[in-house]
């Protein structure tokens, strides 16, 4: 897939406009059988420095088996349409690139698994539905096989 397929497609998501403030997401890991391993909520605070073009995302998980973690992105706007982030676990840079209501974020990231770090890929894709409502679907991938997918579903309104 292109980001540049939905150039035509609306609302126009732009994610320093959509993460600013709060809001709140929820979301499944599901294996690549299909079975749902993971739950989890997220409240998150995104801050952006329109000065600096910078959006810094606070994100607090919550898992279902009663795990919390944090992972604090930075991601600084490089173009109209384009970004890079980094946070704890990203190995490199993560690259970014908005269109119309779409957005494609790609990064290595070193992912706990049971005592263990597993470098994996991730290339999300993010859709906004409306003004409140985005939707994610992030493929992860580990030696180019595909490991499962994560679905989150974010809304500003639950805040």
């Amino acid at each position: 897939m292109d980001v540049q397929d939905y150039q035509n497609k609306s609302p126009e998501l732009k994610i320093e406009n959509y993460f600013q403030g709060k809001s709140k997401a929820w979301g499944v890991f599901q294996d690549r059988f299909g079975k749902v391993r993971r739950r989890f909520v997220v409240d998150i605070q995104g801050d952006w420095d329109a000065e600096n073009k910078v959006l810094i995302l606070t994100e607090d998980f919550q898992y279902d088996d009663g795990a919390t973690e944090q992972r604090v992105w930075t991601i600084t706007k490089t173009g109209k349409n384009s970004y890079n982030g980094v946070a704890d676990g990203v190995v490199g840079i993560a690259e970014g690139e908005s269109s119309g209501n779409a957005f494609n974020f790609r990064y290595t990231f070193d992912l706990p698994v049971e005592g263990k770090t597993w470098r994996v890929t991730f290339d999300d894709w993010m859709y906004l539905q409306d003004e409140n409502i985005l939707f994610n679907k992030a493929t992860i991938r580990r030696w180019g096989f595909r490991l499962g997918e994560v679905y989150i579903f974010f809304d500003k309104r639950n805040k």
